[in-house]
């Protein structure tokens, strides 16, 4: 199967899945409903590195690809979740060119990176030595969620070794003082949406965002090609609230909610 760096090396377009419960079962589930990617969110929620190692295992067995977004842009963190078999890291909080040099350096081995060799447990999954196919393969994703972020976007697309940036649209729109989540009736919010895509056109880069199935669309449109389309407990809490209210009689309205 083909991974996400060489899916977007042919210019696709890539949906995924959010996991936020510690659940393998939950994170095989997720990746056997057919997405591209599927993100185990260890920064929010109860996700833990223990946690992380099964619920990798388990997007595998599933058919995905596994991705982590990690706590901070650490490197032991980094490379903890790279060695257990992520094939991305999803890096918060990237707001300087500093800040995005130090999650490049996390990711790549050396000369390109400091990442310390010791796949363990990834390496006997690879169809060729890991240290050649993660040269290849693994991708890095900050994340670009701040107005400073924003303000500093060309000079954090071009450090090199960069494969994708990743919005938050809350914490961006928190820093846009608009408060928590999406915020399509803002123009300010939609501004710098199209700023990023359009910075990541022109780098080379891909430009990835959370979003929602209804969301999605739009988001397309814009020119991202990286999209989250919806969580674990989000679809599970809609689904279960969709069918609690046929089995009522009420109405469902088939909203997809929000990821926040």
């Amino acid at each position: 199967m083909e991974t996400l760096r060489q899916l977007w090396n042919e210019s696709g377009t890539t949906l995924g899945g959010w996991v936020s419960v510690p659940s393998s079962v939950t994170a095989e589930a997720v990746a056997r409903a057919g997405f591209d990617y599927v993100c185990i969110d260890a920064q929010h929620g109860a996700v833990e590195y223990s946690d992380c190692v099964s619920m990798i295992q388990a997007v595998l067995l599933g058919g995905g690809r596994p991705i982590v977004r990690v706590p901070w842009n650490e490197p032991g963190i980094i490379g903890k979740m790279l060695d257990a078999g992520a094939q991305g890291v999803i890096i918060p909080m990237v707001n300087t060119v500093v800040e995005a040099e130090a999650a490049v350096r996390a990711c790549r081995y050396a000369p390109e990176g400091a990442r310390s060799s010791g796949p363990t447990l990834v390496g006997p999954r690879t169809d060729r030595p890991y240290f050649e196919w993660a040269k290849d393969n693994v991708v890095c994703i900050p994340m670009i969620e701040t107005i400073e972020a924003v303000g500093n976007l060309g000079d954090i697309l071009a450090v090199p070794g960069i494969d994708a940036v990743y919005v938050g649209p809350s914490d961006l729109s928190i820093t846009l003082g608009l408060g928590p989540g999406n915020h399509d009736e803002a123009p300010e919010f939609l501004e710098a949406l199209d700023a990023i895509a359009a910075g990541c056109e022109a780098h080379g880069i891909v430009a990835g965002i959370h979003a929602t199935g209804a969301l999605t669309p739009d988001r397309l449109e814009r020119g991202y090609r990286m999209i989250t389309v919806t969580g674990d407990l989000q679809a599970m809490k809609l689904g279960m609230a969709s069918e609690l209210d046929r089995a009522r009689g009420n109405d469902v309205d088939g909203s997809s909610g929000s990821m926040y």
